[in-house]
């Protein structure tokens, strides 16, 4: 279950803020293996279109049932000065780690080692192509 709660702002617009669960970050770890979690802030038109800007990037079972905890007025400034609209970070009351931009949660895919791929030969700046067909035939 997921603590959370939302800021209706002036201009109309709200903040939510849940506490999930920390997706996968390791090769060998599953999804909820460490016990961590993230607190993360989201601003948006309203309640629905933040739980959606969520689901969209793969956090899938993420709903607001209540107002237990919501954002707390520094939570507010931090995501509205981030051009996403969408941070977290992991330590909810440590006031010293810094924010971090949604990208950073999901650890980046591996790259695996692939072939070069094939290319042509240079055949200068204006190779037409008929160079390599024989004079009778051009």
């Amino acid at each position: 279950m997921s603590g959370g709660g939302f800021t209706r702002l002036p201009g109309g617009s709200v903040v939510v803020a849940l506490s999930l669960p920390r997706p996968a970050h390791g090769p060998r770890s599953g999804p909820y293996e460490c016990g961590c979690r993230v607190r993360v802030l989201v601003h948006a038109v309203n309640r629905q279109r933040a739980l959606t800007r969520l689901r969209n990037l793969g956090l899938r079972a993420v709903y607001l049932r209540g107002n237990t905890e919501p954002p707390t007025p520094d939570e507010v400034t931090a995501v509205l000065h981030h051009p996403d609209g969408l941070v977290w970070r992991e330590t909810p009351d440590d006031d010293t780690e810094s924010w971090h931009p949604i990208r950073a949660l999901w650890r980046p895919r591996p790259v695996h080692p692939t072939r070069a791929p094939h290319t042509a030969p240079d055949r200068g700046p204006l190779a037409t192509g008929d160079e390599d067909r024989p004079a009778s035939a051009a």
